[in-house]
């Protein structure tokens, strides 16, 4: 029978048979991966796996050559605009949770445009519209208004907010949204329910619906992830490899990309539950390319400005820039709860120096825009 939602391909990879396939992996598997141009989930779960590890520097190879193949020199760059912190969810790893003692702000229209605007001024032409989850302090019309407003400024204007219905996406397309970011944060049931435990956050199957409605409803760009230290990164980079690969097949108007977000400091939140070396990181993104060499990799500056420059040859071709993760922080200071803390804190200028000083060709124009219209 074939699947109908992402939901059904979980069903189908419980994560006992998930492991049990990574652990049983041979070196044979890992090298045949490498050069399987129709990468199976077997091939994902070989590039994952510890015989994997061994084999980093032939993967990293691998890794850049497809890149550079599918997409040359380009570097595309984007700021986040945080425009509340006032969230409903109990989510025990985010500074915006609703029992962290910290100070709420939703900024009004006038205060995101002014931000939107030093935001362009410093050169940035991709924005992502950041909110906690909380659809009373900045519900749809809000998100609405102010897309508008901004649609006309920027070259791509995106979302990163509370789960909406199909309509609530379409309404946002048709003000000039197009790309929407939602993580399921763990694709374990069961830490799922355990780092979630009150709030609409909590329906585990509803989140990874919601993904799926904005790609129907003709979000250009759809970007997923999990925020690596919450379960075992080995069996999460493989569901977030087959989601990945999911929403290619069944939505493939929009462009997929994959997020690599590693746990923070953040207001009240807790630890690493099974923390993420740097090597691990490497695995990651070097897999995640060799298995699905068109989708974006993209890297945050929750990793420090040594790490992201390290690491942006090996598959990276989205980053952001100069982030401040909390609401009126660009213009007013730290007046409201960052959502976790910035370990680059580089302004756009010199991240476009180091990215140029490493070969890359930045962009500031959304050509998908361009060719979709």
């Amino acid at each position: 029978m074939k699947a109908s939602t992402f939901s059904d391909i979980l069903k189908e990879w419980p994560i006992e048979r998930v492991r049990r396939l990574i652990a049983t992996r041979t070196e044979a598997d890992v090298k045949a991966a490498l050069e399987n141009p129709d990468g199976t989930a077997s091939d994902l779960a070989s590039l994952l796996s510890p015989v994997g590890s061994d084999l980093l520097e032939a993967m990293a190879q691998r890794s850049a050559s497809l890149t550079r193949r599918r997409f040359g020199n380009t570097l595309q760059f984007y700021a986040p605009l945080y425009v509340s912190n006032y969230c409903v969810n109990c989510c025990r790893y985010c500074g915006f949770s609703r029992h962290s003692k910290v100070p709420r702000r939703a900024l009004s229209i006038g205060e995101a445009l002014a931000e939107a605007e030093y935001l362009r001024d410093e050169g940035f032409r991709h924005i992502l519209l950041v909110s906690g989850e909380d659809p009373e302090h900045v519900p749809l019309p809000y998100f609405e208004e102010l897309s508008a407003l901004l649609s006309d400024q920027f070259a791509s204007v995106c979302i990163e907010i509370y789960p909406l219905d199909f309509e609530g996406y379409r309404r946002l397309v048709r003000v000039g949204v197009d790309g929407l970011t939602l993580y399921q944060e763990t694709y374990d049931p069961r830490v799922y329910e355990n780092v979630h435990p009150a709030g609409p956050k909590r329906d585990f199957t509803g989140r990874l619906q919601a993904v799926e409605l904005g790609a129907a409803a003709g979000m250009r760009s759809v970007g997923i992830g999990a925020l690596l230290g919450l379960a075992s990164r080995r069996e999460e980079m493989f569901y977030v490899g087959l989601h990945a690969r999911y929403l290619q097949r069944h939505y493939w108007r929009s462009h997929i990309s994959i997020s690599f977000p590693r746990m923070q400091k953040a207001a009240g939140g807790i630890p690493p539950q099974a923390p993420v070396t740097d090597s691990d990181l490497v695995q990651m993104i070097c897999a995640q390319r060799i298995f699905l060499p068109d989708v974006g990799l993209v890297l945050s500056t929750r990793e420090s400005a040594y790490r992201r420059n390290h690491l942006l040859p090996l598959g990276i071709t989205r980053i952001s820039a100069a982030s401040v993760t909390e609401p009126g922080g660009y213009l007013d200071g730290k007046q409201s709860g960052a959502q976790f803390e910035v370990h680059d804190k580089r302004s756009l200028r010199e991240m476009v120096d180091t990215a140029q000083a490493l070969g890359y060709d930045p962009v500031f124009k959304n050509w998908d825009a361009a060719y979709h219209s």
